[in-house]
């Protein structure tokens, strides 16, 4: 007995202390996926973004001309592809550099996409065509940029002169230990100029017009301003589902689902969405125009939402919420606030931190003769002129985001990204249309005359939806 009583608390002290780790797993697993207002420090991932590249109109050749030179050469015609692979190039292809007819162009990738012009000898992307009428040079030494890589979304174009000025000072600026590291490992060190080309076509850019939900809200069953009741308390005040339900039926005495709250709430974003997009803000001419990127969680996992703003008027003009934080985010970003514009100014000057994605924005757009400059806020504290004159836009736009994280709570994460990209819609309604702001003497940011009118929150709501309604069926009639 005296045995077995000092082996029974050895188990019992050993299985204490297998529940306490697995109590911590469970806490750490379910407590991770909660938002918080604690700030997480990530570190942008190395990159850097060298100067904007000089570019030029690639000279066009003509096919006829080439292939007369051909016949002229050999003594015979150059034939035509004999398209044998199954790997064939979309009917009425041309190539981009001397317009050389289907005939002359096949598959070089092995059906990854590259074609290729027999004539000129040119390979070539057909959806992508219009870069290769583009010649990408140095900004330091002017020679040509030669295509490196192919990556997703754009192309990675690099100065191979080893005369460069900017390869011969990065060289010159590594210490004997990495030059012995360089000479062994060149793979490590970006030495030569490089210059990212995206891929994508401004039209791609616009959004499409979105889909009705299955809901008709001008066929719910209870009353309109039941609706205008769910959205005020779901949106304005940050409660759940759950917890909106609850009110409504503790202090209105009106039974409601969550699920049917939910199923309100998405078809109002859906027709909320092209309202707020499309409306003809008067947004500041001065530097006003900030962004920023916060987080929240879909599936337990991060997504970004980019919020960019004009922090003098209060307007959000961007708000998308992206899967990864990096360089297409960011254009499409820039592009909803750039098409909020009614004439992009001159001398349009956008504020950002210092992650690196925003400098490849304004590569992108100024590839596609759209031009403004980019100043970046660097830290927390004032180390540079830059970062002193524009701090004040940066506390602006994170004081939105506290704002946003303080209705965001109650959601506790999104069951899909078009969930969370819905919940935004409604979020900025509010907050440029019905929220008002002490620093625009209690005023909205977007003041329609027809909702100021309404006598409260919910009747705001409704008007809001009526507005967005008509405004669609007019776009509509239009197209």
């Amino acid at each position: 007995m005296a045995i077995i009583i000092p082996l029974l608390l050895s188990i019992i002290k050993y299985l204490n202390k297998i529940l306490f780790k697995f109590q911590c797993f469970l806490i750490h697993r379910f407590m991770s996926n909660l938002p918080s207002d604690n700030p997480i420090a990530e570190q942008y991932r190395t990159m850097q973004v060298d100067d904007f590249p000089i570019i030029e109109k690639r000279e066009l050749l003509d096919h006829k001309v080439l292939l007369q030179q051909y016949l002229d050469t050999h003594g015979k015609p150059l034939k035509p592809i004999n398209h044998r692979s199954s790997n064939l190039p979309p009917k009425g292809t041309t190539c981009p550099i001397c317009n050389a007819p289907y005939e002359y162009i096949y598959d070089n990738s092995g059906g990854r996409g590259q074609l290729k012009c027999k004539v000129c000898h040119s390979t070539f992307f057909p959806h992508k065509s219009y870069l290769e009428k583009l010649v990408f040079k140095c900004p330091h030494c002017r020679h040509t940029l030669t295509k490196k890589r192919d990556r997703k979304n754009f192309f990675v174009y690099s100065c191979q002169n080893r005369k460069c000025s900017f390869y011969l000072q990065n060289i010159a600026s590594l210490t004997p230990e990495q030059q012995a590291d360089f000479n062994q490992n060149p793979h490590k060190y970006k030495m030569h100029y490089y210059h990212r080309v995206f891929d994508i076509e401004l039209d791609s850019l616009k959004q499409e017009p979105n889909k009705p939900h299955s809901v008709d809200l001008s066929r719910i069953r209870k009353a309109k301003y039941v609706l205008g009741l769910a959205l005020t308390y779901h949106i304005n005040y940050g409660l759940s589902l759950r917890q909106t339900a609850s009110i409504l039926w503790d202090i209105h005495r009106i039974k409601i689902s969550h699920q049917t709250i939910a199923n309100y709430a998405a078809s109002a974003a859906r027709i909320l969405k092209t309202y707020v997009d499309d409306y003809p803000y008067d947004l500041s001419s001065q530097v006003s125009i900030c962004g920023d990127e916060t987080y929240v969680k879909v599936l337990g996992k991060k997504h970004y939402v980019f919020f960019i703003m004009d922090v003098v008027k209060k307007i959000i003009t961007s708000y998308e919420v992206f899967a990864n934080r990096d360089g297409i985010s960011a254009i499409k970003a820039v592009y909803a606030t750039l098409a909020k514009f009614r004439k992009i100014p001159e001398n349009l000057v956008l504020i950002f931190d210092s992650n690196p994605i925003y400098l490849l924005a304004q590569h992108f757009f100024a590839q596609h003769n759209i031009h403004f400059d980019v100043k970046q806020v660097i830290g927390l504290t004032n180390n540079d002129e830059v970062s002193a004159e524009y701090r004040w836009l940066k506390q602006v736009i994170e004081r939105l985001n506290r704002t946003f994280k303080a209705v965001y709570r109650g959601k506790n994460g999104f069951n899909s990204l078009e969930r969370a990209n819905e919940y935004m819609v409604l979020f900025v309604a509010f907050f440029n249309f019905l929220r008002v702001h002490s620093s625009l003497n209690y005023n909205v940011p977007v003041c329609v005359p027809e909702i100021a009118n309404m006598p409260d929150m919910p009747s705001k709501w409704l008007e809001l939806l009526r507005l967005s309604y008509e405004h669609i069926c007019r776009h509509q009639h239009i197209t």
